[in-house]
């Protein structure tokens, strides 16, 4: 098939690299595929660059730029595409508007669970643009049945594909990649790693974690938290660390192209969103066998299931977080356990070859509805 996917930016992210990855399967398959991005490329364009895969930056300008729906037009028709994969709102309702009047199967995702309140008016104009939407994918059933819930996706429209990822890619951790980080970070033998993956920003809540995880600082002072990713609260969340009196203990990566490597160095994974889909970030903490601890917000408790994968809790809850990741710490064969129940899980349950299996038949009209 001739596919279009449709984006705002390949920056470093969950969203982007799940499409990322999911492009590269279908070229491998033989579709014809490219990416127009509505504003940048981003980072990660360059790995499909060298695949000889397309990507276009439309450039768009703030409010209603018609050059850029019209650059966006232009390359959904060059392309001669039978399908237009979009990612999110924005993406939507800007490439439906652009391609308005031609003929081309749409499908939609969403891939987050869409709780900001700031975004009305973006949800208004996704809605009007669902007239034209084949089907809307949320990539868990929490996400499904929330956005049918707030009116925000007719049923008969709404299906779940969960997100996939290439489980062979990643390595279980180990004791060698442990030290290796230790080394990196300047941290004793004996000190042990928790670690994050993400977005700096208001969802992900590292606010929260930073807080809790000096109760667990307290308790052991061996232990050093790990932040992978960067974003606009980065300035924030350092004053945070230093605040509670670990920022010695605190460290910041930003964004990395070494995420598999530095997982592998981790003792525990810990996500501490108040909003979530269906992470990516979860699903390779899987894959790398980490105990996880993740609050029990959108698709989190399809992914980590407690007691046998890893531990749920509240979110915004500091208290709960820090008692789960000493309990993890503590117990160090509960913690193995969970780390090889959790690559099982991922093995059975979350590779690519499975999503994108499951797109293709959406792309051909043959997928079986969501169950009401």
């Amino acid at each position: 098939m001739n596919i279009t996917h449709v984006v705002e930016s390949l920056d470093r992210g969950g969203l982007e690299r799940m499409v990322l990855e999911l492009v590269k399967l279908q070229h491998i398959q033989g579709h014809r595929c490219q990416v127009v991005c509505l504003y940048e490329t981003g980072s990660l364009a360059h790995e499909l660059d060298a695949l000889g895969i397309p990507v276009m930056a439309c450039k768009k300008r703030n409010g209603v730029d018609f050059r850029a729906l019209a650059r966006v037009r232009e390359q959904v028709r060059r392309h001669d595409t039978e399908v237009m994969h979009t990612h999110n709102a924005v993406a939507h309702y800007q490439s439906v508007l652009a391609t308005w009047g031609m003929s081309l199967r749409v499908i939609n995702t969403r891939h987050g669970m869409g709780g900001n309140q700031r975004a009305r008016r973006r949800e208004w104009f996704y809605r009007r643009a669902l007239s034209r939407t084949h089907t809307v994918v949320a990539v868990c059933e929490a996400a499904r049945t929330d956005a049918i819930r707030r009116g925000i996706v007719p049923r008969a429209k709404a299906m779940v594909v969960p997100n996939g990822i290439d489980v062979g890619a990643f390595h279980v951790t180990n004791a060698q990649m442990r030290l290796r980080l230790k080394r990196i970070l300047r941290l004793s033998e004996r000190s042990e790693i928790i670690g994050t993956v993400g977005r700096l920003n208001w969802a992900k809540d590292q606010v929260n974690l930073i807080r809790a995880f000096r109760h667990v600082h307290d308790r052991r002072p061996d232990t050093a938290l790990v932040l992978i990713g960067d974003g606009e609260l980065r300035d924030e969340l350092e004053i945070c660390a230093a605040s509670e009196g670990v920022s010695n203990s605190v460290y910041f990566l930003g964004d990395r192209s070494d995420v598999r490597d530095l997982l592998q160095g981790l003792d525990l994974f810990v996500l501490p969103s108040i909003s979530e889909g269906y992470s990516m970030a979860l699903l390779e903490a899987c894959a790398t066998g980490l105990p996880i601890v993740a609050t029990a917000v959108g698709g989190n408790a399809e992914i980590v299931h407690d007691g046998f994968s890893g531990h749920l809790v509240p979110a915004r809850d500091a208290c709960a977080l820090a008692e789960a990741m000493l309990e993890l710490l503590r117990d160090q064969t509960e913690a193995r356990r969970y780390g090889q129940a959790a690559r099982a899980w991922v093995e059975h349950h979350g590779s690519l070859r499975a999503m994108a299996s499951r797109y293709g038949a959406l792309y051909d009209g043959q997928a079986t509805r969501s169950p009401a």
